[in-house]
């Protein structure tokens, strides 16, 4: 017999762990009972300490909804499971807790799909629980049955389809285990109705049973001893810096790391916040709409210290042109990431916060700071003098949507939570508002879910109720998922949207402009020539108070006037240009190498052309 070793310990899963990866306390034991399975489901859904799930009944699942009826976990009758969700997301992203949807069998499980595939990209714990068809149905395209094991089978951590109500507590149990734990990610769990209705005794702590499933925690001595010498060694390093930081909750040590080497920092869309936007070593965002000193770090490096991050093609462009001088040291908590798009000469399996604070004992009494990468500095310094981020006020009169985010940014503060939809916009609230802490910027990163915000931002002031939380949505997006805003209201969820209205796609007319010789194909959306919906409207309708703003004049009034609104939620329709795009640029399938700073207009650089 094998002797567990101490990393095996420490990932033993058991009900401690299981509770607290469920953001609880362990419960008390509970000798068996009688109880049906969806009374088994909704009592372990409470001793894992839920305080919320966002769902909607349906025949499959209704079972489940009779105990639930009596139970402490809220639960929030969404109108359409997508906004469940991505309201689990939001809840899970601003906590750092699980979230739960919940939808019953067929097209109210495929609804789930899309932001299951959204957690999935962004490494965001959810469970998804679904009804399914009675078993002895199962197979025979029976009504409203859809195989949402199969289907979601590429796009979670794990999931489950339970055939016993005896199995229940184990399985949800686990669910949370591997949703929190690791590399965070979605699991779903569907059971079948005959399942829910079973009689069963319901009894905790369950015993988790997840052999093989042992994450990394702490990386390999070697590895970390071998990473240092590289610093050393380096002339141009970037700590290169992406949402598992975040995740891990290790930025007071990346603080420290990166103040003890001297080395530059950039954070990628997903780890905004990870590092003070305000910090003297902090270069900005890298990527297609990332800053000019940030790309240039990125791609005159001779070493990249890569933490939590996974070299998506926003980030590195054409590949094969990235970075071509540097030498990679990857850091991740999920071993298939290292060496998946970019070799790592020096590959560190483990979990930021281990990492990070090894890395530091490491180079500590070695370190000199960023006197060591004074020409380096140098550089980037005047990179930063030269190209800012900026933006030019529109000729024709209209209203600058930098503008706007940027006074949102300022006037309610780094205390905030801002939850972006997917766009010109997204871009925008990325670059204009500055990230000062951890936590405060959510947005679909990897999978670009237009959709997101309004129900994100739900989720999210759901799990902080009393921290401000701003939706920065586009028009289009809004108009994908804006019914939540009922369930807003009607739950006294006051979130503030700010709809950030150029009437158009914008970001696809934005293409369209570049690359399609202006040829404006299907990107016209109505909402300002024909001012359909009109949205203040919409938003009164929903049971929101609705704004409007269309000049620079009225700007800061009507941010502070959706400020002092607190007990219902509250829609701004910020009327804008629809000609304003978004800059720096590096155009997809293209290398950084050609970054624009604005259009036509590409940076010089005056000692090392890129």
């Amino acid at each position: 017999m094998t002797r567990p070793t101490p990393e095996t310990l420490a990932n033993r899963a058991t009900p401690a762990t299981v509770a607290a990866a469920a953001g609880a306390s362990a419960v008390a034991p509970i000798s068996p009972v009688p109880a049906t399975g969806a009374g088994s489901l909704v009592r372990s859904l409470e001793a894992l300490g839920v305080e919320v799930a966002f769902g909607i009944p349906g025949g499959a699942i209704l079972p489940a909804y009779d105990p639930l009826y009596d139970s402490k976990v809220r639960h929030i009758l969404v109108r359409h499971e997508q906004g469940a969700g991505h309201a689990a997301t939001g809840y899970a992203q601003a906590t750092g807790k699980v979230g739960v949807c919940i939808a019953t069998s067929g097209p109210g499980a495929t609804n789930l799909v899309t932001p299951i595939a959204d957690a999935y990209m962004d490494s965001v714990p959810i469970v998804a629980i679904t009804g399914q068809v009675a078993r002895p149905a199962i197979g025979t395209d029976a009504f409203q049955e859809a195989d949402i094991q199969g289907i979601t089978l590429p796009i979670t951590k794990h999931n489950f389809l339970i055939q016993s109500a005896d199995e229940i507590p184990q399985v949800i149990a686990e669910a949370f285990h591997l949703a929190a734990t690791g590399r965070p990610g979605p699991v779903l769990v569907d059971i079948p109705k005959d399942v829910l209705q079973a009689q069963t005794t319901f009894s905790w702590p369950p015993t988790l049973e997840l052999p093989g499933y042992r994450p990394t925690l702490h990386p390999h001595g070697k590895q970390i001893r071998e990473a240092a010498r590289l610093i050393a060694a380096a002339k141009r390093p970037v700590l290169y810096v992406g949402g598992g930081v975040l995740k891990a909750g290790a930025t007071d040590g990346l603080r420290k790391l990166a103040e003890v080497t001297g080395i530059p920092v950039v954070t990628t869309l997903m780890a905004l916040g990870a590092f003070p936007d305000s910090h003297p070593q902090h270069l900005g965002m890298p990527g297609m709409h990332g800053t000019v000193p940030a790309v240039y770090a990125l791609q005159k490096a001779d070493l990249l210290v890569t933490l939590g991050a996974r070299f998506d093609d926003r980030v590195t462009g054409k590949l094969d042109s990235f970075a071509p001088d540097a030498k990679v040291v990857h850091a991740d908590i999920d071993p298939a990431e290292i060496g998946k798009n970019r070799h790592a000469d020096v590959p560190i399996v483990g979990d930021a916060r281990h990492v990070i604070d090894e890395l530091i004992a490491a180079v500590s009494g070695t370190a000199t700071g960023a006197a060591a990468y004074e020409p380096w500095w140098a550089q980037l310094n005047d990179l930063r003098q030269r190209y800012p981020l900026g933006y030019d006020e529109p000729t024709d009169g209209t209203l600058a949507p930098q503008y706007v985010i940027e006074r949102i940014g300022e006037l309610v503060g780094p205390d905030a939570v801002y939850v972006a939809g997917v766009g010109q916009h997204q871009m925008w609230a990325s670059q204009f508002i500055r990230y000062e802490k951890p936590g405060t910027w959510l947005n679909s990163g990897g999978a670009g879910t237009m959709g997101y915000a309004v129900p994100a931002a739900m989720g999210a002031k759901v799990g902080l109720p009393d921290t401000p939380v701003w939706g920065i949505d586009g028009d289009g997006c809004f108009q994908m998922t804006n019914q939540e805003l009922a369930t807003c209201a009607l739950e006294g969820i006051p979130v503030k949207i700010a709809v950030i209205n150029n009437g158009n796609l914008g970001m696809v007319r934005q293409w369209q402009t570049l690359f399609y010789e202006g040829r404006y194909s299907n990107t016209e959306l109505g909402t300002h020539k024909h001012r359909i919906p009109d949205f203040v409207k919409l938003a009164e309708a929903l049971g929101c108070v609705g704004l409007r703003c269309e000049s620079k004049a009225d700007v800061d009034a009507t941010i502070k006037a959706a400020m002092e609104i607190n007990d219902r939620p509250v829609v701004i329709d910020f009327t804008v240009g629809k000609d304003a795009m978004v800059w720096p640029m590096v155009a997809a399938g293209t290398s950084n190498d050609e970054i624009m700073f604005a259009r036509d207009v590409r940076p010089t650089f005056d000692e090392d052309d890129l």
